[in-house]
């Protein structure tokens, strides 16, 4: 009897402290906040220190605050607003006091409007007016990543980060599985995909905010058989948030053709009506 009760108590030991390493090895963290027009959130999973996390988050949080003062097209004080209203230079050019660390997504930007053939205008609805509400996004998860590394340890042992800006994924560490959203379906799932560490994705379509995407070339909303386009890239959540408006103006075979002469690194998912 006396080794029976022995045995349960082993076995009930045995069970807490493995119900506990479960538990420290796969916490969870989500938050949520506001910034760019959208709603950043901030995932985390594995074995990792609550205030640790924390401070990532508030880092991201600081940093995205800080580009949207810098590009936002609705604050008539951004950088942006400012130093191009009335802008009358070359297509591609800069005025000057541009700040030095989000010149590269407008530089990118008029890069796929030259590969693209306009298609892709980073110069709203042809009014002139600059606008990089299709690539600053992807542009802002870059940047923060790279804040991130260079004042935080992201390669732990057990722990991965997830940074999404108003559907826009970047996997900060570790692999995190998504979903391809069925437009279908309000809950569907189209097909699934795996996001390695440094990956993004972006997804352009219109079944959430109607005909809000626009043909660069002809001034008018899109009209095809795309019902939406996911754009995975290796390293770039710019490139990803960029490509994937670009390639649902062009539709799948010159989309597809577009992606494969230009960043063969690139990989689409298509959802066709």
């Amino acid at each position: 009897m006396r080794q029976r009760v022995i045995l349960l108590i082993l076995l009930l030991a045995g069970l807490a402290f493995g119900g506990y390493w479960y538990a420290e090895n796969n916490r969870k963290y989500e938050a949520e906040w506001p910034v760019m027009g959208t709603v950043a959130k901030f995932q985390a999973k594995g074995r990792f220190a609550p205030d640790e996390v924390e401070s990532f988050r508030k880092a991201a949080s600081e940093n995205l605050a800080r580009l949207e003062k810098l590009l936002s097209a609705h604050d008539p004080e951004s950088e942006m607003n400012r130093l191009f209203a009335g802008w009358k230079g070359d297509p591609g050019a800069l005025p000057d006091g541009i700040s030095e660390d989000v010149a590269p997504c407008y530089k990118m930007a008029f890069k796929l409007r030259e590969l693209s053939g306009g298609a892709f205008d980073p110069y709203w609805k042809g009014e002139g007016k600059i606008d990089l509400g299709a690539i600053a996004k992807g542009f802002a998860l870059d940047d923060t990543l790279s804040k991130l590394r260079a004042d935080y340890r992201f390669s732990r042992d057990g722990v991965k980060y997830m940074l999404d800006l108003g559907g826009n994924l970047l996997a900060l560490s570790g692999s995190w599985s998504t979903g391809i959203r069925d437009p279908d379906s309000e809950v569907g799932i189209a097909r699934r995909i795996v996001l390695e560490p440094g990956f993004a994705a972006a997804t352009s379509g219109e079944y959430e905010r109607g005909k809000h995407i626009y043909d660069g070339r002809t001034g008018k909303p899109v009209e095809n058989d795309v019902a939406s386009v996911t754009v995975v890239h290796p390293n770039s959540a710019m490139l990803a948030d960029g490509l994937s408006t670009t390639l649902f103006v062009l539709g799948r075979e010159k989309g597809t053709k577009f992606l494969s002469d230009n960043f063969p690194e690139a990989r689409a998912y298509w959802v066709m009506k």
